[in-house]
């Protein structure tokens, strides 16, 4: 199932369908301020664990992200100090991922590895579903075959095309990026670029 969505004044009710399929354990594709990526309610373990499966990655392994509609309650989710905290706040919304130490709240899945992936997208599509579900959204870009055509991950026709049967609902918002986020790990005392992506880090 697909279902386009505008950057901004989209049916209420097509924000709540989405909402309902992320509560009831349902996996989304959508569109980030990078790249399309797939993802579910980042409380609920089993659908965490689906799209672990149909990546082929270990969570015990591979660190796990989470997209938050802001930073107003971020101390739920990971442990921020205030130098941190001013970075993210300079830097978000944006093409980032900040690595942080996760807390407790988040489900046992992401405790493998203490730590959790923070992203606020500059993308209104996905920050408006994360607000109208009061929960942040596990987030992990699609996965690519080597050598497959880069529409199969740009084209929401396409992606529908080739993940429709595995996801419960595609958001077409528009031709999508390449590019990734730049990765900072936060989980020490100085913050370090573990991956440059589109995110320039500012002095």
């Amino acid at each position: 199932m697909i279902l386009k969505f505008y950057d901004k004044n989209n049916n209420p009710d097509d924000i709540q369908r989405v909402v309902d399929i992320l509560n009831d354990g349902g996996i989304i594709i959508y569109p980030t301020d990078t790249m399309y990526a797939i993802g579910c309610h980042a409380l609920k373990e089993r659908p965490i664990e689906r799209i672990c499966k149909l990546k082929k990655i270990d969570p015990r392994k591979h660190n796990l992200s989470i997209i938050c509609y802001d930073l107003s309650n971020i101390s739920e989710y990971a442990r921020v100090n205030n130098a941190t905290f001013k970075l993210m706040k300079r830097c978000l919304p944006g093409p980032f991922t900040f690595i942080l130490n996760a807390d407790s709240r988040l489900p046992k899945i992401f405790r493998n590895r203490k730590e959790v992936g923070i992203r606020v997208p500059d993308n209104n599509i996905i920050r408006e579903i994360c607000r109208s579900l009061d929960a942040p959204i596990l987030t992990t870009t699609l996965p690519r075959e080597e050598h497959e055509d880069i529409e199969y991950v740009t084209d929401p026709e396409l992606i529908d095309e080739k993940f429709g049967e595995e996801v419960d609902l595609v958001i077409d918002g528009g031709i999508g990026g390449i590019e990734s986020s730049t990765v900072i790990d936060c989980c020490d005392d100085e913050p370090e670029i573990i991956r440059q992506g589109k995110g320039i880090l500012e002095e």
